[in-house]
């Protein structure tokens, strides 16, 4: 449960690097666009990214000139209800609540979620080998999402 307390510390104070670097290579981020949807297979996600592309973002947010975040937006990530559970396969599965909130230029923007953390032990270290961002309202209308929740 530590690994996903880091990662919203990191997210909260724009480390984006290093919050990358919890990823293992083959990992991906998911955040679905319906209530039902059990895999971004099955439909067009808000958000599906491996993480060659979470390495993209990440670099475009390290850009001076990257105008949707000019000046940069600001987080913070509430978690509770924290589980953690062995998987089968020998990893961790970690479930929270998330209320994140997010002030750009006055404008402030609430997203609450469920998130699913799937953890793996690789060389004596936990990385993250997925990230699903089920948000309560992600049937609703959402503009792009430059920084990750």
């Amino acid at each position: 449960m530590e690994l996903v307390v880091r990662e919203a510390r990191l997210l909260d104070e724009r480390r984006f690097d290093e919050w990358l670097s919890l990823f293992a290579d083959d990992a991906w981020y998911w955040m679905p666009a319906s209530w039902e949807q059990r895999s971004p297979d099955d439909a067009l996600s808000l958000l599906y990214e491996d993480r060659r592309l979470l390495s993209l973002r990440v670099r475009r947010l390290s850009s001076p000139v990257i105008h949707i975040e000019q000046p940069p937006s600001r987080t913070h990530h509430h978690l509770s209800a924290l589980t953690a559970e062995t998987t089968a396969e020998g990893g961790i599965e970690v479930s929270s609540l998330q209320l994140i909130v997010m002030v750009r230029e006055a404008e402030q923007r609430l997203f609450s979620a469920r998130c699913l953390h799937r953890l793996d032990v690789n060389q004596e270290q936990l990385r993250m080998v997925s990230k699903t961002v089920r948000l309560l309202d992600c049937d609703g209308g959402h503009r792009g999402f430059a920084v990750p929740l």
